[in-house]
């Protein structure tokens, strides 16, 4: 059970940190809907660096310094000046980062909402009153297993205390992300963690694991039996479409309209904007020269790769757009524009790091 004393949230305090949190994502998705020329999430890298290895993942490494807090100040501010909604630092491992505060207040000062995606090993009671104090919104950890084994050290039975401080001192959103695929021994791991993560208060998610190109990997058949087992546990997460990840568990391809580099960036350690965090390389410009031009451009670009792409958050943002503007231009992964105008941009280059 949680220890002891009344978990933060069910405070009156708590209630009410949760009452505008709800009105200020609701203003967010009715000025999304408003207009397509502004960003709605971008995910920022301020430290490259993880303290684990997880042998599926190839967003980290061991070497990369953490980018100086007057520099993701100064990044932090071009979002603003593109009208960021949401901001969500990942990594590596964002709690690594020793002036993490100052980057989640600059998050708030620029009116966007803030999140966090971190393996959650570095929380304890002070950092998580810290992060309260700064302002997050809403945290987000994935746990792949019951044990740690060789693929993820990212286990239950090392988190569930975390856990437990979490239900207890976090006045910010949480939510337990449970995977299946990608090497994880036991898919049944999942189940026991949703089951944890409901329990303790949070909300919970799945999800599936892609390959080393962010592309679809079909489930096997208990894969896919406790995908939906997990699924139909809690339908209320705000962060869930189930029909893009049910067509992945069957192999399937989606039909949609990828808007990375436009609703979406995802922000690299070294200010460059791309598409997300499996195609880093394209478009590769500095934020700090990102203009509500290249919002726009990209917003009517297509992408080869978005049939077999298994990066939800990117679908999730984009999901808001589906039912209009048609795309008129193609980038290709490794190959040139094509199929519409032709665009003069240079090729979709694919950059894999990491081990």
């Amino acid at each position: 059970m949680v220890g002891m004393g009344t978990p933060r949230r069910k405070t009156v305090q708590g209630r009410a940190k949760a009452a505008l949190r709800k009105v200020r994502e609701l203003a967010l998705v009715g000025r999304a809907l408003a207009a397509t020329s502004h960003p709605v999430m971008a995910q920022i890298v301020p430290a490259r660096f993880c303290n684990l290895s997880c042998a599926y993942c190839n967003e980290y490494d061991k070497v990369s310094p953490p980018v100086p807090l007057d520099e993701m100040e100064r990044r932090i501010d071009h979002l603003g000046r593109l009208g960021t909604s949401i901001i969500t630092i990942s990594g590596g491992e964002p709690l690594t980062h020793p002036e993490l505060d100052g980057v989640i207040r600059r998050m708030r000062k620029v009116g966007a909402m803030a999140g966090m995606i971190t393996n959650g090993y570095l929380l304890n009671v002070e950092r998580i009153e810290r992060l309260n104090d700064a302002g997050l919104d809403h945290m987000q950890i994935s746990i792949d297993n019951i044990n740690p084994d060789d693929v993820s050290k990212k286990s239950l039975k090392v988190l569930d205390k975390k856990l437990e401080m979490l239900a207890e001192y976090a006045e910010f959103h949480v939510n337990i992300n449970s995977v299946v695929g990608g090497g994880i021994a036991d898919p049944n791991d999942a189940l026991v963690v949703s089951r944890r993560a409901l329990e303790l208060g949070f909300s919970n998610t799945i999800g599936i694991i892609h390959d080393g190109d962010g592309q679809l990997k079909p489930l096997g058949p208990e894969e896919a039996k406790i995908y939906f087992e997990v699924r139909d546990l809690e339908r209320r997460s705000y962060t869930r479409f189930n029909a893009f990840q049910e067509a992945i568990a069957q192999g399937k391809p989606n039909d949609w309209r990828c808007r990375a580099g436009s609703r979406y960036l995802y922000i690299c350690e070294d200010g460059l904007v791309h598409y997300c965090s499996q195609q880093r390389g394209y478009p590769g410009i500095p934020l700090a020269e990102y203009t509500t031009e290249d919002v726009k451009r990209e917003f009517l670009t297509a992408k080869s790769c978005s049939p077999n792409c298994t990066v939800s958050c990117v679908h999730q943002i984009s999901y808001i757009d589906h039912w209009r503007a048609p795309q008129t231009r193609m980038v290709s992964p490794g190959g040139a524009a094509a199929a519409g105008e032709a665009t003069g941009q240079p090729e979709l280059v694919q950059i894999h790091t990491g081990d």
